[in-house]
């Protein structure tokens, strides 16, 4: 052993706590870094104040809202492995001083390549052909130019800039709709008429009080009856019950969900029957191999962390979301 050194022990190591789900992340690159327990919703609140780092892997999980200690120990940093953190940010977690980061980065070409095959699918009229394929039915159907569309894009972060390049690829001409209107990008003033205008509606925004609900019957009414939306956003995002409607009386052509306000979907939900509505179980960002990714990413953001660097993908807990391009 060099003269002088003193290996750090076990105790000295910064701890990790990881709220976990299974599979548990690959986080071997931190042996002889971090201390790493894992923890349930259960015994979170007893772990939190002996913690310096928190890594949210169970994203479904809203423990952390009423676990966090009001004063106190705390960790210095949370990291969750999801886009949204709604289920984070809690007034006892938004009024410290730790710093919250996301997985802003892992989703977007997913995501866009989801949204568009549920395009393309709604447009060739796809679930029917399948649907007579199993019956042995043959017959001849006319479908829809994608070529010449207009697409409404709400959310204007990376993935909905990703949805929106990819959707331009289709021959869709798209309109990026934020918060704030800036260069390319139009504001939540600018959202009515372009819902009137456009062939697709892609919801992506973040959940913030601002936009819980923000779909609702006032604004599938203003949609065109050919129209079709999709949800790839957040479930609350949606009045369910209203776009149920907006289906069955046909103020619009279709709609497909990936994401909901109850998770997953009870078996009795009205949403499994209403007509021209397509369900899928929050998958549309899930490639094979995407836990590893999401594990590499925070293994990255650790080593920056641990260095003293400043970290990415930093959340402004006051509004809910990473702020900027």
């Amino acid at each position: 052993m060099q003269k002088g050194f003193h290996p750090m022990s076990k105790a000295d190591l910064p701890s990790v706590l990881v709220l976990g789900d299974q599979p548990e992340p690959r986080l071997g690159a931190l042996t002889g870094r971090a201390r790493v327990r894992f923890v349930d919703e259960t015994s979170l609140a007893s772990q939190l104040p002996s913690a310096d780092v928190l890594l949210v892997w169970d994203f479904t999980s809203t423990a952390v809202r009423g676990a966090w200690p009001e004063s106190g120990p705390r960790p210095r940093w949370v990291h969750t492995v999801s886009a949204g953190v709604d289920h984070l940010l809690g007034p006892r977690l938004v009024a410290s001083d730790t710093v919250v980061t996301n997985a802003r980065g892992i989703f977007d070409q997913p995501i866009a390549e989801y949204v568009a095959a549920l395009v393309l699918a709604m447009a060739k009229d796809l679930p029917s052909t399948w649907a007579l394929q199993g019956r042995h039915e043959w017959r001849h159907r006319e479908t829809q130019r994608l070529a010449e569309n207009r697409a409404c894009v709400v959310g204007s972060g990376p993935i909905g800039r990703a949805i929106a390049r990819t959707l331009e690829a289709l021959g869709i001409t798209t309109a990026l709709v934020g918060r704030t209107r800036r260069d390319g990008i139009h504001g939540t003033e600018d959202l009515d008429p372009l819902l009137a205008s456009a062939d697709w509606v892609v919801s992506v925004a973040p959940l913030t009080d601002a936009t819980r609900g923000m779909f609702d019957a006032r604004r599938f009414g203003l949609m065109r009856p050919s129209a079709r939306f999709i949800n790839v956003g957040r479930g609350q995002l949606v009045v369910e019950a209203d776009l149920a409607r907006a289906l069955a009386e046909r103020w619009i052509a279709g709609a497909a969900l990936d994401v909901f306000e109850h998770e997953p979907l009870p078996p009795d939900s009205p949403l499994w029957d209403t007509p021209g509505l397509l369900i899928s179980p929050h998958m549309s960002g899930d490639t094979i191999g995407w836990r590893d990714d999401l594990a590499a990413q925070f293994v990255a953001m650790y080593d920056r962390w641990e260095a003293g660097q400043p970290l990415p993908n930093v959340v402004d807990k006051e509004r809910g979301y990473v702020p900027g391009g």
